[in-house]
């Protein structure tokens, strides 16, 4: 499959690119994306979320009334979780949210994550550049050019730029990433993904069948 190169004013350059039809246009699997993404996201998770128990509330141990001849329910203390103020009862506990999945597993989503973006047309592929200083406006002009400025964008550079990433930062609809960093959940996440044309032999290198 070949994509046309195109530079950061958005013409063609007469060039085109050959995509490697293994990584960029396979059947895609969706439940391998599906676990690669679920698994990115329970990474972000801190799993710091605490309620306290009956036996970690700060209050009276008395019994609040006799057991019997009440006409009501029994209760005990003011702790007791059926009361307001009291204990929470199999609240949440600090735990790790991570989880084991295999590198095969996950080459796999990445690859199903791209060829879905080939096949929507949602792939545009730039020559490398940078610019000389790290500035919003430069990139918000490339995003003019290259007519992706009202969508959620996903920049893969080759190596990393700090003018680059710097110039990005404030854009909320904007995010870049080096080669080695794409995971799938960002390409999913994104409308539309602009490759720099020498990033795509890190992408193939990375996620080539072993």
């Amino acid at each position: 499959m070949e994509l046309k190169v195109y530079n950061i004013n958005g013409s063609e350059t007469g060039r085109t690119i050959t995509l490697d039809d293994s990584i960029f246009a396979i059947q895609p699997n969706d439940h391998a994306i599906y676990l690669d993404c679920k698994q990115y996201l329970a990474d972000q998770r801190q799993g710091t979320h605490k309620s306290k128990e009956r036996s970690e509330i700060a209050h009276s141990t008395r019994k609040l009334k006799r057991q019997k001849g009440t006409g009501g329910a029994r209760s005990g203390d003011i702790k007791s979780p059926v009361f307001v103020g009291g204990g929470r009862i199999f609240g949440p506990k600090p735990r790790d949210y991570r989880f084991k999945l295999n590198v095969k597993v996950k080459r796999l989503a990445r690859r199903s994550a791209l060829s879905y973006k080939v096949a929507d047309n949602a792939m545009t592929v730039v020559e490398n550049f940078t610019f000389d200083a790290p500035k919003t406006k430069s990139m918000i002009a490339v995003l003019d050019k290259l007519n992706v400025n009202d969508k959620k964008s996903l920049f893969v550079i080759e190596n990393q730029n700090n003018f680059v990433s710097l110039s990005a930062r404030n854009l909320k609809n904007v995010k870049v990433v080096n080669a080695c960093q794409l995971n799938t959940y960002d390409i999913v996440n994104a409308s539309n993904i602009v490759i720099s044309e020498g990033s795509i032999s890190e992408i193939v290198r990375v996620l080539a069948t072993k």
